[in-house]
């Protein structure tokens, strides 16, 4: 029995040592192909590859993390059935209680600290990209958020300092477009004019808070695909937070900047997205509705009832 377990020792730690092996080089293949891997199982539960660079990369990481862990799980899995079917009982003999196998120690111990820095590692990485801002960026848009709506505004340079050159601003009536080109490294600044807001496209996998104050919260994307995406505000600002939306319309960079100079020469937004093809309801937001103003006059959860009052 002594020499069948003692041979039996080093089965198990090369078993394990290509368990591990495999779980490496399976992560480091899976990243390779993110995008294919992830749109076969549903993204693994992100909302998707993104619209922008930035994007991409936070979802890359997000399905190499879901993949390693499958892989570690898989394997740990295995190694709890081969136990089961291994060592299970056989007779009415207890086997020795102390008895321990140090190769196996160390790598459940040295294992998990591996797989926790290679995270720690590439979430730093990924992190400091999406965070990163660049000396000279191609567009500069100011976004002011207030109680319920948006205000774009269209800079000429970086700080508040800057001038503005273009300006869009939402109302209870018409939902606010933003229009920005792809191929182009695009920095908001953010500000609030009373309360706590916060600027999300979810498309852009990304947020960031909008402060009142002299605080300007500052982020750099770059949009690879052209489109229309909802944004919204994803804190809770009061009464109507849930309908103070807007929507991102990406356009070529030609398209963009006949946008900007249609803007620029007195065109009303409308007005200069139907310059640049967006005509009839194109030239106003598609993917989401206004503020629903009938609370001024009937009951708020009964659209058919009489006036308040009556």
């Amino acid at each position: 029995m002594g020499v069948k377990s003692s041979a039996a020792r080093p089965r198990a730690v090369r078993l394990a040592g290509l368990g591990v092996g495999g779980a490496l080089l399976l992560t480091l293949l899976a990243g390779c192909s993110a995008d294919s891997i992830g749109a076969k199982f549903g993204n693994f539960g992100w909302p998707g590859p993104g619209v922008s660079l930035q994007a991409h990369k936070m979802y890359d990481l997000w399905i190499a993390s879901v993949i390693a862990a499958l892989v570690v799980g898989f394997f740990v899995w295995g190694l709890i059935f081969w136990c089961v079917i291994r060592y299970r009982k056989r007779g009415d003999e207890l086997p020795v209680q102390t008895r321990f196998n140090m190769p196996m120690e160390v790598l459940y111990t040295v294992t998990p600290v591996l797989v926790v820095a290679i995270l720690f590692y590439y979430t730093a990485i990924v992190q400091t990209s999406v965070d990163k801002l660049s000396k000279n960026p191609d567009q500069v848009v100011e976004i002011v958020a207030f109680k319920w709506n948006w205000q774009f505004n269209y800079r000429d340079g970086v700080g508040s300092t800057a001038s503005t050159t273009a300006s869009t601003v939402g109302s209870s009536d018409v939902v606010p477009l933003l229009v920005l080109p792809t191929g182009k490294k695009i920095r908001f600044e953010e500000t609030s004019k009373d309360v706590i807001h916060s600027f999300w496209v979810p498309e852009l996998l990304f947020k960031r808070d909008v402060f009142p104050g002299n605080t300007r919260n500052v982020f750099e994307v770059t949009l690879d695909k052209e489109g229309r995406y909802v944004g919204r505000c994803a804190e809770l600002c009061g009464t109507y937070h849930a309908f103070m939306q807007f929507e991102l319309v990406v356009v070529s960079p030609q398209r963009f900047d006949q946008f900007i100079a249609a803007k620029k020469a007195g065109a009303s937004t409308p007005e200069a997205m139907a310059a640049i093809g967006f005509t009839g309801d194109q030239a106003f937001a598609v993917k989401t509705k206004p503020l629903d103003t009938r609370r001024q006059g009937q009951s708020w959860y009964q659209p058919q009832t009489t006036a308040i009052g009556k």
